[in-house]
């Protein structure tokens, strides 16, 4: 048994140096390499999680407020800023190279980055495109007015009381203690808010026995405040907010016949995330290329004889429309230059090189 796992060793070892090389891999010597540009649209997304926790006397509040309430506990993605920036990057799928002689010898017409990346002249990277607006808001009257929405009616019970042949209404008074159903209490809390929202106007407007002036008026009027809201929160309920912030790459491919992609998703539970996350609404990126206009050459002869020539070539980028849509809402949209949905050309190096 030794035996065996030494010889197993052995070889393994001898094997080695075969596997690394393997997993290497080098350009030809003496050659230039380099590779074309692609565009990776990149997505700077800012969504707002709310947790909300309905008040115990919801379904009270438009009858003893006269406002609507949510009703139930809810946890809601909203989101509130998305970015877009193209990336220039190596399409490392698209590779060529250059045997340069002696005499061509000057390079200065290639500007190559660590990545292999060529560029001839300029350096269009595209500038970020941001858009930010707001979380849609409702209107909010509910700390408005000191006014109850109930008001008082007089009514007389009676029950039948039988004396020999005739039956005559005698009027009952009856008092037992019982406990408050979840509607008195609401009632109560209603009151207590129009008591303070009262109590409130009449320091403000002066209409009180007490005298309040500078800090003391301010201490007294928010302090009435903070009751107030108190309240309304067993009426309205109240949230809590959490800010998440990812980003997402989209990577365009001119071999999809639909230029449409998912960018990402909105998960309600975990917010924006990838995708490949299948539990998230999907919030869809779709681009529309401009049409690059081809050119024909003139002269075949000359068109044979300059396809023998070295060329380099190089991506003219098309010019594409991209929206960004959260179902039928329109988030973003503008206008990026996409290297890999544009035509490939190429140019002598003699000519570049003259």
């Amino acid at each position: 048994m030794k035996s065996v796992f030494r010889t197993f060793m052995m070889l393994a070892l001898a094997a080695m140096p075969f596997i690394a090389s393997a997993q290497k891999s080098s350009d030809p010597e003496g050659y230039v390499t380099y590779s074309l540009p692609s565009t990776t649209l990149v997505l700077d997304v800012e969504a707002v999680q709310e947790n909300f926790y309905a008040g115990p006397y919801a379904r009270y509040a438009e009858k003893y407020l006269g406002i609507k309430a949510r009703q139930k506990d809810e946890t809601v993605w909203q989101i509130t800023q998305v970015s877009l920036t193209p990336v220039v990057e190596a399409d490392l799928a698209r590779r060529y190279s250059l045997a340069l002689t002696a005499e061509d010898a000057d390079l200065s017409f290639l500007k190559l980055t660590t990545a292999g990346l060529i560029s001839l002249s300029d350096g269009g990277y595209g500038l970020p495109q941001n858009w930010r607006f707001p979380v849609a808001g409702e209107a909010d009257f509910s700390d408005k007015g000191v006014s109850s929405n109930l008001r008082s009616e007089a009514t007389t019970l009676y029950r039948n009381d039988r004396r020999e042949s005739q039956f005559s209404k005698v009027s009952v008074q009856q008092n037992m203690v019982v406990e408050k159903t979840l509607e008195q209490k609401a009632a109560e809390a209603a009151q207590t808010i129009i008591r303070l929202r009262e109590q409130r106007l009449q320091i403000v407007t002066g209409d009180t026995d007490a005298t309040y002036s500078g800090e003391a008026m301010e201490a007294a009027v928010n302090e009435l405040t903070r009751l107030e809201n108190e309240y309304m929160s067993l009426f309205v309920g109240y949230s809590d907010f959490q800010t998440q912030k990812a980003t997402f790459d989209v990577v365009p491919s001119a071999d999809r016949e639909s230029q449409m992609y998912v960018a990402f998703r909105i998960s309600e539970t975990a917010g924006p995330v990838p995708s490949d996350n299948l539990s998230g609404k999907p919030v869809v990126m779709e681009i529309v290329p401009q049409t690059v206009a081809v050119i024909e050459p003139e002269d075949p002869k000359a068109a044979k004889k300059a396809a023998k020539l070295q060329k380099v070539n190089y991506l003219i980028p098309a010019v594409c429309t991209v929206k960004i849509k959260d179902g039928s809402e329109l988030l973003i949209q503008s206008r990026v230059p996409v290297y890999q949905l544009g035509v490939l050309a190429s140019m002598p190096v003699t000519a570049i090189l003259k």
